[in-house]
């Protein structure tokens, strides 16, 4: 058996292995570069260090995560090596197994911790960016009416919002998680609810822009209805014929907990913002051209709120990175063989005195992502206010 090897070939081996990640970041940001002046806000980014910086942090764990099941060397969950048992980082695997190296060493259950570190990116970027702009879609379809029209409208809605916000956020996630939930029909009745926003949204948004042009109207309709009831089905009740878009009742519940925890804070974010921007000039324009009133929302009011809603997506994006690291930490809403980052530090913690490889790289990760995420966000607020 050779010789435990050290961090620099440990680093250069992953750096190896990492080898399709690395060129995919220097296409798509290579490019993105060359070609920034015509991306709009995107091509802004590439402007300053930190938005490059934040970017960079983002697409490589988003990379990982698309081809993690092409450079991980080991199973996560199910190549357990004999002898590698808390192996140190840099140790071989024994004669007559899978040959390679634990890089990042071996857990408590003789598991490859790199190969878990690149499977549990997918984990939180499959549930973190998805479940946030779902919140959106809700934040922005309750919000605009009810800051627009206020009234009874704006009270029964905000009324709404403040009792699920009267709840601490953690100690709700713990309620909304938990096994018992889980096996209730709370979570399906959540998403079949939750769910429908992002169509009412795109119908609604069609509809106040192509209402006098019904030949246009009723195909872009159609595709709404028709595309989004098919993944409507299929992510709420799990009754896609194709099986191309479902959800396990695991990630479900933990899915659906996320939109229902992050909504009312969207909504009262986006009924502030159309508040204040309903008062303004151009608004008052459109109103006497005699535009209908989820126009003036959708396409006046909107865009021009925008700006505050896409640094406060990628904020958002990062707590809820944060919070679901949290709850795999406490084994809520994971499987107990998960990859999760945050069930590997809390296996990790559980030897830290004497073992310390396990906990560290899973929660590096989490740290990068998240600054990542708030890097963008910074940059992101600069661009808004040089507008």
């Amino acid at each position: 058996m050779e010789d435990v090897i050290g961090f620099g070939s440990i680093f250069a081996r992953a750096g190896v292995l990492l080898w399709p990640v690395w060129l995919a970041l220097a296409v798509v940001m290579g490019t993105s570069f060359v070609v920034r002046k015509r991306l709009g806000l995107y091509g802004q980014l590439y402007d300053s260090w930190v938005g490059i910086l934040g970017l960079f942090l983002i697409f490589f764990w988003v990379f990982t995560a698309l081809l993690a099941d092409v450079v991980a060397p080991f199973d996560a969950t199910q190549t357990v090596i004999s002898g590698m048992k808390n192996a140190v980082p840099g140790t071989p695997t024994p004669e007559g197994e899978a040959y390679g190296y634990y890089l990042f060493g071996g857990d408590t259950l003789a598991r490859d911790v790199f190969s878990r570190l690149l499977k549990g990116s997918q984990t939180v970027l499959a549930i973190a960016p998805a479940a946030t702009i779902f919140a959106f879609m809700v934040g922005i379809t309750l919000g605009l009416p009810a800051g627009f029209y206020g009234g009874r409208v704006d009270t029964v809605l905000t009324f709404l919002a403040n009792l699920v916000l009267a709840f601490p956020v953690i100690l709700l996630f713990y309620l909304l998680v938990t096994p018992g939930i889980r096996e209730t029909p709370i979570p399906v009745a959540m998403a079949a609810i939750l769910f429908l926003f992002p169509i009412i949204f795109f119908v609604m948004f069609f509809y106040s822009r192509y209402a006098t042009r019904p030949d246009i109207l009723w195909i872009q309709l159609a595709c709404v209805i028709g595309f989004g009831g098919w993944i409507y089905a299929g992510l709420a009740f799990n009754a896609d014929p194709l099986g191309i878009f479902s959800m396990d009742p695991n990630t479900l519940n933990i899915f659906v907990s996320v939109v229902f925890v992050n909504s009312p804070t969207v909504f009262r974010i986006v009924r502030g913002l159309t508040m204040d921007i309903k008062t303004r000039d151009y608004v008052a324009a459109a109103q006497t051209r005699g535009e209908r009133p989820w126009y003036i929302m959708l396409w006046e009011i909107l865009p021009n709120a925008r700006g505050p809603l896409i640094v406060d997506l990628c904020l958002r994006i990062g707590y809820t990175t944060i919070l679901l690291g949290t709850l795999g930490y406490f084994g809520l809403g994971v499987s107990p063989e998960s990859p999760d980052w945050g069930l590997s530090i809390n296996e990790g913690r559980k030897v830290w005195r004497s073992v310390e490889h396990i906990a560290l790289p899973p929660a590096l990760a989490l740290m990068s992502l998240v600054l990542g995420l708030n890097l963008l966000a910074d940059s992101l607020r600069e661009q808004s206010l040089k507008d």
